[in-house]
């Protein structure tokens, strides 16, 4: 009995010292990677896009005519000059409209000098029956007959002078149908793109099918980035700002450019799985001669600049709960082995850092694990395990 007691006491007492031990011990410290918040002399705010070169000036030219394309006087890489003549169209239909349209306002020009010159036999004949009819020599029923002549004769060339204005809008619309048949440069430039061939059928666009572009001509004095920016990014754009841009082919070479237009709604979404939205934003390149049209490229724009920037690792900024209902940004520091949670205001991200406002520099913070960052709470105890720079 002696001996059961004192087993009974032996297993109390360890029992009693393993929870002494474990409530000693606490919750184990989580590993976690330590960074400072450091000053930055510059911190530059980036936004990066991609698109391609295109001329700030150029003209797709359509026809207005449709027809067979007869004569190609250019190639592409020519040079022309506004008013060149660069394509015909056959223009035997359109010269064959355009003659009887001619022929049909000469016509009614004939019939309406003949039906003027009856108007005026008419007025002659009435006038001489209102005087017989003054002087009792003729009755009343001629006089009404000569005056139902007089304007019968004038609503007959009242009637053919309005046809012949409209055989003659007849004839300026064949005739613009005939000069539609030459194609012309409206403006100086070279030829950067040609579509069609001699001998290919041109047609004019209608509703839901567009018409044939025959060629492209553009101003090559000038030239463009025309890049694609997402949604996230284009409130932070203007004009004015600085960029640069690297072309697929030349990818050491930086290309000084600028933002001269920043789209103000988003560009069509193409396709179903196409979820994010993005603009058109045009950036004006430094002229040089290694430039083409249609070159894809790479666009750094410089969207802020802040000097003497206290920064943090970018995964480091978090949100927890605040007062009210709302959310407080913040930062976790690292103190002694322990996380103790900082309201900061967050400023311009630049690349993997961001700008902290109410922050010191030389500030120990949990920069990571991300896993660690988005359960870690106020007090949590904390290891340091490695630098995040």
């Amino acid at each position: 009995m002696n001996r059961h007691r004192v087993v009974v006491l032996v297993l109390v007492l360890a029992a009693v010292a393993a929870v002494v031990s474990l409530r000693g011990r606490g919750p184990r410290p989580t590993a976690v990677e330590v960074a400072a918040a450091r000053v930055q002399p510059v911190f530059r705010s980036w936004v990066t896009a991609s698109g391609q070169v295109v001329a700030s000036r150029y003209v797709d030219l359509g026809s207005s005519a449709m027809g067979r394309v007869v004569e190609l006087r250019v190639k592409e890489g020519d040079r022309v000059r506004a008013g060149q003549l660069l394509a015909r169209l056959d223009a035997v239909p359109a010269r064959s409209d355009e003659a009887a349209a001619a022929a049909g306002v000469q016509s009614l020009g004939s019939d309406a000098t003949a039906a003027a010159a009856r108007e005026q036999e008419a007025e002659s004949a009435l006038r001489r029956a209102e005087q017989l009819a003054r002087d009792g020599l003729l009755p009343p029923s001629e006089l009404e007959s000569a005056r139902a002549a007089r304007d019968a004769a004038r609503a007959q060339a009242r009637a053919l002078r309005e046809r012949g204005s409209q055989a003659e809008a007849q004839r300026r619309r064949a005739a613009d149908a005939l000069s539609k048949t030459e194609i012309t440069s409206p403006m100086d430039g070279t030829v950067t793109r040609l579509a069609v061939r001699e001998g290919e059928m041109v047609v004019i666009g209608v509703q839901n099918q567009p018409g044939t572009i025959l060629m492209t001509v553009s101003d090559l004095a000038t030239l463009d980035a025309e890049v694609r920016v997402a949604e996230a990014d284009v409130l932070r754009l203007k004009v004015g700002q600085t960029a640069t841009v690297t072309l697929e082919a030349l990818p050491e070479r930086e290309i000084p450019a600028r933002v001269i237009e920043v789209g103000s709604s988003a560009l069509p979404v193409v396709g179903q799985g196409a979820a994010a939205r993005e603009f058109r934003v045009l950036l004006r390149l430094d002229p040089g001669d290694v430039l083409k049209p249609g070159l894809t490229c790479d666009a750094k724009i410089l969207a802020s600049e802040r000097k003497d920037a206290v920064t943090v690792p970018l995964q480091s900024v978090v949100l927890r709960p605040g007062e009210g209902g709302g959310e407080r940004t913040g930062v976790f520091t690292f103190d002694s082995g322990v996380a103790r949670f900082q309201a900061v205001t967050a400023g311009v991200i630049g690349g993997l850092d961001i700008e902290v406002v109410g922050l010191e520099a030389g500030t120990k913070i949990v920069a990571g694990p991300f896993q660690a960052l988005r359960e870690m709470k106020d007090g949590d105890p904390v290891r340091e395990t490695a630098a995040a720079r």
